[in-house]
């Protein structure tokens, strides 16, 4: 995988002093901070007022920036989307938080096609990340990461015939509480899932090597530790607050992370680094763990989902009520991100890429954060042009 800039030593003091006047926010970026919620990216090397920070690579594309165009309304009248997968057949299935279920869209129609069994929603938790099997139809599983009572866990799924069955636990014991549940779910091009988790409102979690809290996680389709993880655990990285947006460009792992109430960040993901939390937030020159690549005001972002599309990762943002566009190559930010929809259809969950090239993107109005409108929630069809 890409490599990524390691933090020097410097600011510890500064981090930690700021850690301990918040007294916490949710992984929506709930603390009041400084700098416009419009306001443009910069990319000084050391944290301002104004957006992204942190040093850039030299661009390597000459066609320029992005544009987005909404071109379709796919679905409305979902129910707190947060998982969204595409299935072979071009369809795609969704998953609701609160009421666990899932449901396919397909030629403009939105199914139910069932009911994920002992999910236990909260302010963030409940029925989240959604993936489908790599070998699907001929292993016709989907992947689940929910909130049961005590814990978060990992199920696999038959789904067959448009209908869900044989629900089985692959992996529990996760931190769990009401926040910073973290979530998402995303087969790497190694075959393996990667599931990101939140520290479970208990710090130590992140820096725990024995929890699985706090962490992004490698795992076999069973449910085991995947081979090549450091030291043979069940997770690949450390050091995270709460992750809820993993995208693949080719090999390379990039991450979404929420800040405390200052930074939230988007990270390059190599096996077994330390990313810092609840020491570091944002870029914060620490010995021995790694910096972001970006880093963005709670204000300005509050990210979950992520996706990877021509050269860029795209990134959802729920209090920044924006999708941010991140020029990206070899595990380098390589220019200034962009921001679309500012304020348009207020809080954004989820991207993923469609099989078509298009993007598909998720509201999250219904979360009880966010201000409703007629239709919502919905998923938008954007296509990317340049």
């Amino acid at each position: 995988m890409g490599g990524t800039r390691v933090r020097q030593r410097g600011r510890a003091v500064v981090v930690l002093t700021a850690l301990a006047l918040a007294a916490g926010c949710s992984d929506d970026g709930g603390a009041t901070t400084a700098g416009p919620g419009t306001s443009a990216p910069s990319t000084t090397p050391a944290p301002s007022s104004t957006g992204t920070t942190s040093s850039v690579a030299p661009s390597t594309s000459q066609q320029g920036p992005v544009k987005l165009t909404v071109a379709s309304t796919v679905a409305t009248g979902i129910d707190v989307p947060w998982g969204l997968a595409f299935l072979p057949d071009q369809s795609a299935l969704v998953a609701e938080r609160d009421s666990a279920k899932i449901k396919r869209i397909a030629g403009g129609q939105v199914n139910e096609v069932g009911e994920v069994d002992d999910v236990d929603p909260s302010s963030e938790g409940g029925l989240l990340g959604l993936a489908v099997d790599p070998g699907y139809p001929a292993k016709p599983y989907i992947y689940a990461y929910y909130s049961a009572g005590d814990d978060n866990r990992i199920a696999r799924i038959t789904y067959q015939n448009n209908k869900l069955s044989d629900q089985q636990v692959i992996l529990d014991g996760i931190p769990q509480s009401a926040v910073h549940n973290g979530g998402r779910l995303r087969f790497g091009p190694d075959g393996y899932l990667y599931a990101g988790t939140g520290d479970g409102s208990d710090r130590p979690n992140s820096q725990d090597d024995g929890s699985l809290g706090g962490k992004i996680l490698r795992i076999t389709t069973d449910g085991k530790a995947a081979p090549g993880n450091p030291d043979g655990r069940l997770w690949f990285t450390k050091g995270h607050r709460n992750v809820q947006g993993l995208a693949f460009d080719g090999k390379q792992l990039y991450a979404a992370e929420f800040g405390q109430n200052t930074w939230d960040e988007l990270n390059v993901i190599t096996a077994g680094t330390n990313y810092g939390w609840p020491a570091a937030e944002g870029v914060s020159g620490l010995d021995g763990m790694a910096d972001p690549i970006a880093q963005w005001h709670t204000s300005d972002a509050s990210p979950s989902g992520i996706a990877f599309a021509q050269g860029h990762i795209f990134m959802a943002s729920l209090r920044g009520e924006r999708l941010w566009a991140i020029p990206v190559a070899d595990g380098k930010r390589t220019g200034e991100p962009q921001a679309f929809f500012t304020n348009q259809f207020g809080r954004l969950r989820t991207v993923e890429a469609a099989p078509d090239g298009s993007l598909w993107l998720t509201t999250s109005n219904t979360d009880g954060r966010g201000g409703t409108r007629d239709g919502d929630d919905r998923i938008l069809r954007i296509t990317i042009s340049r």
